[in-house]
């Protein structure tokens, strides 16, 4: 039987879902958009790929900084909720503000750059600082759950992102730009009343943990993470339409791409559970290992079918990855650290997605000499840090037990 309080964390969970999937389609719009807006102020096409990789460039430094300044200011509730509900309102109009001072033509060239700087600091409020509320507020046996839920949002906006592709393509931007900016900043104004529903329902033992200082394992931990997070890249922003051309034309990567979020979004709540009683690390060191062995099975695939399984299975492994990340990170901050650790987590999805850009942008994917490495990296970086992850899991454990 569901009981009020098993509801109010599911409603918690929902909302941080329906907030990173509004987010995450407002990165696919801009995403879509840019080189068109970028050309109507006279930006060359090759400079795109250098503005995309100075947003994660900002992304990699703002996302610890936002949540480490979420730590700071929300021992007083309902300030987090201010900080977050400010931010999101200047972001909102810097994004919405895009098309239309693009629209001006080259003369807004220094502007439309100005705009997506500031859109780019001020969209990291977004991230950490929400999550810092499930580390802070919710009984820790729920926070993988929780994680999962906010997860499902992000992987329901990969699976759609290709759709949203085609459906927007030739549309004028300005309409789109206005619904994703209006739609995001409503879900964030409501970040404030959620915190202040969730903090009188909170456990009054999780208002005020023991202050201490941050050992190894965190560092560790976000290592990990930039590895993992680079062979996610490698292998699905780079290799994964090759492979399925192999067997498929062009026109049908809009329904075959989706697999590998499909596989994501199904996997995260069963290993929830598995993170509920192991822990974090060891369920991100196990399916590091099984996703390196399901890319090995993706490069050698003979047939469409075995494909599909085989991109299905990366996906799980790494929804399985991100969630028992975001949740390690809240279990090792849960000392008033909450938001610095999930901060961190989202900087090596950064500086990954900076390093894959900066490969696309060198060719190296296209030179003979590197294409084998940028085949196999994913390969090599999700069995080494699953492996890693592993040995560490396993030293906690044996210490834990000594100390029983």
């Amino acid at each position: 039987m569901t009981t009020k309080a098993d509801r109010a964390v599911n409603r918690t969970g929902v909302y941080l879902a329906v907030l990173q999937l509004v987010f995450t389609l407002g990165w696919t719009t801009y995403l879509i958009y840019l080189p068109k807006l970028c050309a109507d102020v006279g930006i060359a096409p090759s400079t795109v790929i250098l503005i995309l990789m100075m947003d994660q460039g900002i992304f990699t430094v703002t996302d610890t900084a936002m949540g480490m300044a979420a730590d700071r200011i929300s021992s007083l509730v309902g300030r987090l909720g201010l900080f977050v509900g400010i931010l999101a309102a200047i972001s909102c109009a810097a994004f919405i503000a895009l098309p239309y001072v693009a629209g001006t033509g080259p003369g807004a060239k220094v502007w439309l750059i100005v705009l997506i700087v500031i859109w780019a600091v001020t969209s990291s409020a977004l991230r950490a600082p929400p999550l810092t509320l499930l580390g802070k507020y919710r009984a820790q046996p729920s926070v993988p759950f929780l994680a999962a839920l906010a997860m499902l949002g992000y992987g329901v906006a990969g699976a759609v992102s290709p759709y949203l592709g085609v459906v927007l393509r030739n549309q004028d931007a300005r309409l789109p730009f206005v619904l994703s900016g209006a739609v995001l900043l409503l879900t964030a104004l409501a970040f404030s009343g959620v915190e202040r529903r969730i903090a009188a329902e909170a456990q009054p033992a999780r208002l005020a943990p023991p202050a201490k200082r941050l050992g190894a394992v965190p560092m560790f931990l976000i290592g990990s993470m930039v590895l993992l997070s680079l062979g996610y890249q490698l292998h699905f922003n780079i290799n994964s339409a090759p492979f399925y051309l192999r067997f498929a034309k062009a026109d049908e990567l809009q329904w075959l791409m989706p697999v590998f979020w499909i596989g994501f979004n199904i996997a995260m709540f069963p290993a929830s559970i598995v993170v509920k009683h192991r822990g974090g690390l060891i369920v991100m060191g196990a399916a590091g290992l099984l996703g390196a062995f399901a890319i090995i099975a993706a490069e050698i695939a003979g047939s469409l079918n075995v494909l599909i399984v085989a991109q299905f299975m990366a996906g799980a492994a790494w929804g399985c990855m991100l969630m028992s990340a975001v949740s390690a990170a809240l279990a090792i901050g849960e000392t008033g650290a909450e938001g610095k650790v999930t901060g961190l987590v989202f900087s090596a999805l950064a500086l990954a997605t900076f390093a894959r850009m900066a490969a696309v942008a060198g060719g190296l994917q296209k030179m003979p000499d590197y294409a084998p490495l940028v085949h196999w990296a994913p390969v090599a970086c999700w069995s080494v840090a699953g492996a890693g992850l592993l040995v560490i899991a396993a030293s906690r454990l044996q210490r834990g037990m000594k100390s029983a």
